[in-house]
């Protein structure tokens, strides 16, 4: 064996068993079942009782199809705040939820099963709706567990759930209670494909190309419209109100016509007829309909045409002129086609003047029975036909196709209308939940903080809520309407009780199969059973009452709601308007938003563009904890980017944590933290002063994770391990550890330092790559509990003043920076291998020199070179290279004239002056056969 083999044997080389590659695809779906196995979430259910709470609630996914790559962002966030918080010393329980009533599922079903109540009974059909929601949880339940997000997966709340049905049941009816509910027949959004009314939430816009019409509302009264713009000459030709719609289909139900009361009207002579257009607005609707020699005979408000009398343009059917504010100038003629029936600004102002609410269309979108002109037609086919019956009335004065924004159906993507139809609605104002609501909005938190106007402005502007659906699977709306006066039963509050209890014992097929007189009694005769469902957004918006007041684990309000931007007129409206119309307070203290996944270029996933990104792909190929790393790293309350080369780039941070952790467990080989731990006064200063970086760096670290800023976190990190121990730290002790004997103070401190950090980094991490650290925490010398979420902020050794402090070391950094772009040069130029085989000759003022002088022969070291000799300033020689944005040092940089010692590889001068180890420096020497060279700084 030569002499070079056994000097190797003297050196502590790095050893550890924690696996330089992370297999993470292969190894996490292991680590899941060791997690199921020991049953890590009730563990630890049972170390968090009795510690303060933080309940984040969670918004339920609806049961239908594979997760996609939103719910995955969704589903990780909240989870790196639950360990966060749990990390923080609270007490986080996590319950997942599923939202399984409503039409998608019915959709589903009904591929397999056909309609209900035509190809199969109602309550079969309920059943295959509750099979199929099964289903599909259990597969979302496999994928988000998968993901590593930790919960009471094996409790879930799900609102098909008997407990939860009934539980819906009796929300509604202290709704009741509180006079928020009442029954009308209002427009709503109504989808002719589902046949049901549509909640606010369930509309989303898409262009759709329009019919843009003028016509002609003829005056009735000539002389008195004349004398309200001031004219006296009288005229043969009509005059015309002149309306501009993108609806013609609407035109049958209109009612009236609408002016702004404070807008300037003004009378145009034509060459054949008087026309009424706003001022602001008539150069472009002259300019529109072609005519270009007029007269502008007169001008009045809006308000002294209030209650004129106009002639409908193909119906003999006379309409007044109305005043509402929700007539605008921004497009149009200032006159607005008024259909109580199809519009809720419509359906408002009417109410204001009396208006029938007509709604001449079906719920399959068709005119129905005894509809003039256009009986059985379907609205949107009926548009051409409506033209053409306006132009043999003479009554059709411009016509164009328009590109505009127009309401679809989520589900569909067909365009939607609206309808009048007998509907029960949560009423904003009745009993002042609008107020209430808005107040409890003002009262909660809302990050981003755009998200608080968001929402008051929804709140502000939105109509009644229609909480009923025309459909099969749904919880119904479980009250008895008296068959003359349609009003609730009086005895609702205590029927409501009593249908509650047995929903509970049967579901809520219990409702629809009970005939009335089982709790009505001799009274069934005078009342009906409401056959309606509610709107699923009931059923989700009441998750507060049905899990957090039901679970003991959660309490009320829940300090988070965690969900896409896109809830604000979702669940988080939903939310807050039943929990305010039962509890007056909103069910969340803060609510946090994210934003959607899009692609690299900012476009939205779409399979037709073949830019979707799977979350089970990425899982089976780079595993979870990269697809949680690039969660973190995101700003996610905007647009979140993912693309193939940004995860590729994720894989590479991990590494980077990865590997700088495999390095300091592997830098620990032999360290026992019971005996071997060096006091932090005997620790060196470089040492104490990554352990206080370190203590600095965790607080900083929790401060980003209690503010949901997690993209700070994986910063932080990541540059930790990158510069503070990569780059400097960790590169400066290789020497130290490998060299030194294995129990001397010099190498314990550095173990010490290493083993303070790395229990502090697992923890740092645990929230975000979650498998990592759990593996990490494995090979973490010394004992230690279970699980590393188990454990509480890591809680460094206290902090001695020190005098090599980071003001210190952050000016000797400088240096050494300065120092390794010379020595590089020469690398390159190929004068030296490496820095060992480099000198240096420091040209200082006094501060910088008696800063380096602290450090003695061990700046050497920090600068990982073979020799630093120091000088003033004033012998800086003529080839000295001056430092950039550094005052005050000069510097050269030769290759060592001196033997290289083979085991430490610094060339020295004392190199073969030991006969018997004549290939070793004199440390080495001492750290072979002697008592060990000491270290008193780096």
């Amino acid at each position: 064996m030569s002499k070079q083999t056994i000097y190797k044997e003297t050196l502590n080389l790095p050893k550890t068993k924690f696996p330089m590659k992370a297999n993470l695809a292969q190894r996490e779906p292991n680590r899941l079942a060791q997690w199921e196995e020991q049953g890590i979430y009730q563990q630890l259910r049972e170390k968090a009782a009795g510690r303060p709470k933080f309940i984040l609630h969670d918004g339920p996914p609806y049961a239908n199809g594979d997760i996609h790559i939103g719910h995955a962002v969704n589903k990780i966030l909240k989870d790196i705040i639950i360990k966060s918080q749990t990390l923080g010393g609270y007490d986080a329980p996590y319950i997942p939820g599923w939202d399984c009533h409503g039409l998608p599922i019915e959709l589903n079903v009904e591929k397999k099963l056909g309609k209900a109540g035509v190809k199969v009974d109602a309550k079969t059909f309920r059943n295959g709706c509750r099979d199929y929601a099964r289903k599909q949880v259990e597969g979302q339940k496999t994928d988000f567990k998968r993901l590593g997000v930790m919960g009471d997966w094996d409790n879930p709340y799900l609102t098909m759930d008997f407990n939860f049905e009934a539980n819906i049941i009796r929300t509604l009816g202290k709704i009741i209670d509180k006079g928020h509910l009442h029954k009308g027949s209002k427009p709503v959004h109504w989808c002719t494909d589902c046949g049901s009314a549509l909640a606010e939430a369930e509309v989303e816009y898409e262009d759709k190309k329009s019919p843009a019409i003028d016509v002609r509302f003829k005056v009735l009264d000539k002389a008195s419209v004349l004398r309200c713009f001031a004219v006296e000459t009288d005229s043969d030709n009509d005059i015309n109100a002149v309306i501009w719609t993108t609806t013609p289909w609407t035109l049958p139900a209109n009612q009236a016509v609408a002016l702004h009361a404070e807008f300037d009207y003004v009378l145009v002579k034509t060459p054949n007829e008087l026309l009424i257009l706003a001022e602001d607005l008539c150069e472009s609707a002259l300019q529109r309909y072609g005519v270009e020699n007029f007269e502008i005979l007169g001008r009045c408000k809006g308000a002294q045409l209030e209650h004129q009398a106009l002639q409908h343009p193909f119906y003999d059917r006379q309409v007044p002129i109305i005043l509402g504010d929700h007539v605008t100038a921004d497009s149009g003629t200032g006159a607005v086609h008024t259909a109580p029936g199809h519009g809720q600004e419509d359906y408002i102002v009417g109410l204001d003047y009396d208006l029938e609410v007509d709604n001449p269309v079906g719920a399959n979108g068709c005119f129905v029975s005894g509809t003039k002109l256009f009986e059985g037609q379907h609205v949107f086919k009926a548009n051409p036909l409506v033209l053409e019956v306006l132009k043999e009335k003479g009554a059709l004065l411009h016509h164009e196709e328009l590109l505009h924004s127009y309401p679809h159906c989520w589900r569909h993507k067909t365009p939607i209308i609206f309808r009048a139809t007998p509907q029960w609605f949560i009423s904003m104002d009745q009993a002042g939940l609008r107020t209430l609501a808005t107040q409890a909005a003002q009262k909660t938190v809302w990050l981003p903080d755009w998200g608080k106007a968001r929402i008051e402005g929804m709140l502000e502007n939105r109509p009644d809520w229609c909480i009923s659906r025309q459909r099969t699977w749904g919880v119904p709306i479980a009250v008895f309407v008296h068959n003359e006066t349609q009003a609730l039963h009086p005895d609702t509050p205590a029927l409501i009780e009593k249908v509650a209890q047995r929903v509970a014992q049967n579901g809520i097929d219990d409702w629809f199969e009970m005939d009335a007189v089982e709790l009505l009694g001799d009274d069934a005769q005078h009342y009906s059973k409401v056959s309606d469902t509610l709107d699923v957004w009931f059923d989700s918006g009441v998750t507060h009452a049905c899990v957090i007041n039901q679970r003991e684990e959660l309490q009320f309000p829940a300090d988070l709601y965690l969900e896409g931007s896109d809830q604000h007129r979702g669940w988080f409206q939903s939310s807050l308007l039943t929990s305010v119309a039962v509890n007056d307070v909103a069910p969340y203290k803060e609510v946090l938003t994210h934003g959607f996944v899009v692609d690299a270029k900012g476009k939205k996933m779409s399979k037709s563009k073949g830019n979707v990104v799977s979350p089970q792909k990425i899982m089976k190929t780079l595993g979870a904890d990269i697809l949680r790393l690039w969660v973190s790293s995101t700003d996610y309350t905007g647009e979140v980017s993912v693309s193939d080369e940004i995860l590729k780039r994720t894989a590479d941070a991990y590494r980077r944590i990865r590997n700088t952790a495999r390095f300091m467990l592997a830098n620990m080989d032999g360290f026992e933290p019971t005996k071997n731990r060096v006091d932090v006064e005997q620790m060196l200063p470089l040492d104490r002063w990554i352990t206080v970086k370190a203590e600095f760096l965790q607080q900083e670290i929790i401060a980003a994770y209690e503010q949901y800023d997690f993209h700070l976190v994986y910063q932080k990190v990541h540059n930790f391990c990158a510069m503070d121990l990569g780059a400097f730290y960790l590169d400066v002790i290789k020497d130290r550890q490998y060299t030194t004997q294995a129990d001397s103070v010099a190498r314990r401190s550095a173990q010490t330092a290493l083993h303070h950090i790395v229990e502090a980094m697992s923890r740092w991490i645990a929230p975000i790559l979650s498998f990592t650290a759990e593996e990490l925490w494995e090979f973490i010398p010394g004992e230690r509990t279970q699980s590393v979420f188990f454990e509480t902020w890591y809680q460094f050794p206290p902090e001695i003043q020190d005098e090599m402090d980071d003001a210190y070391w952050q000016q000797v950094l400088k240096v050494r920076v300065a120092c390794s772009k010379e020595m590089e040069k020469l690398r390159v130029d190929k004068t030296i291998g490496s820095s060992l085989d480099a000198e240096i000759d420091l040209y200082c003022d006094e501060s910088m020199h008696a800063l380096l002088s602290k450090l003695d022969d061990e700046l050497r070291f920090v600068l990982i070179t073979s020799d630093v000799h120091l000088h003033h300033l004033s012998e800086k020689p003529a080839d000295a290279v001056l430092i950039d944005d550094f005052a005050g040092l000069a510097l050269t940089v030769k290759a060592s004239e001196h033997a290289k010692c083979v085991r430490c590889w610094h060339h020295r001068d004392d190199v073969g002056q030991h006969s018997e180890h004549p290939e070793l420096c004199g440390r080495c020497v001492d750290n072979v056969t002697g008592g060990g060279e000491v270290r008193h700084y780096a």
